[in-house]
């Protein structure tokens, strides 16, 4: 019997259990390779793997996050590895909630990717997680009254409820290099008026943190 199998057996695992916990399964949406389509990163090129399952319900949002499949972290690692792109988004979905997701990250970093996450906010980032995009949602304001983030390196509000209450809000909560504000888009089409009028007022307050207009523009040039 090898040291290994000793162990498994003294500390009462098994093979199975072992393998599961050497190499997890996450609920995976899709990987793929494209460039990064808003925000301060536009244009990067990148590789994207979205997660599964959120833990909110937007409906406008344009993920469908509850059709996924398992994959294991080698069949991930290796999917990523066979891209040429040397930056990864993590996404979702909401990747904050997956089980085990610093294993992953570890294997990401190990490989020498550099590391963005898009999440909503709600939840701590992994420490393997170089850039953060936080994409807190007004429809679930005193969920963020309660608790979230304190820093992101950008943050993108989709304008979808009162915006301009809780981009005040998130403000005081969430301290950023970079505010967004984000026309919401329902059906195809978006309130892009209303939004650029909310960053006229945004940013005509005295001595308050400036609001950049963020687009999905990888939809215009009919990218991924």
């Amino acid at each position: 019997m090898g040291n290994a199998d000793l162990f498994l057996r003294i500390s009462g695992i098994t093979a199975v259990e072992n393998l599961l916990i050497s190499n997890p399964r996450y609920p995976i949406v899709e990987i793929f390779e494209s460039l990064q389509g808003e925000g301060f990163n536009t244009g990067m090129p990148c590789i994207f793997v979205r997660f599964g399952k959120c833990n909110l319900a937007c409906p406008w949002c344009d993920t469908d996050y509850e059709r996924f499949e398992y994959r294991t972290l080698q069949q991930i690692v290796e999917k990523v590895r066979s891209f040429s792109a040397k930056n990864i988004i993590i996404t979702g979905g909401e990747p904050t909630i997956q089980p085990k997701i610093s294993l992953l990250l570890a294997q990401f970093k190990r490989d020498g990717y550099f590391l963005a996450i898009e999440t909503n906010g709600l939840r701590a980032v992994p420490p393997q997680v170089d850039y953060i995009a936080a994409s807190p949602k007004a429809m679930y304001a005193e969920k963020y009254r309660r608790r979230c983030i304190d820093f992101a390196h950008e943050v993108r509000i989709v304008m979808d409820a009162d915006a301009e209450n809780f981009c005040q809000q998130i403000e005081q909560k969430i301290r950023t290099e970079r505010y967004y504000l984000s026309p919401c888009e329902i059906e195809g089409k978006m309130n892009l008026l209303e939004t650029i009028a909310l960053l006229g007022k945004l940013n005509q307050r005295p001595n308050k943190p400036k609001w950049q207009l963020s687009i999905q523009t990888h939809k215009l040039a009919g990218i991924e």
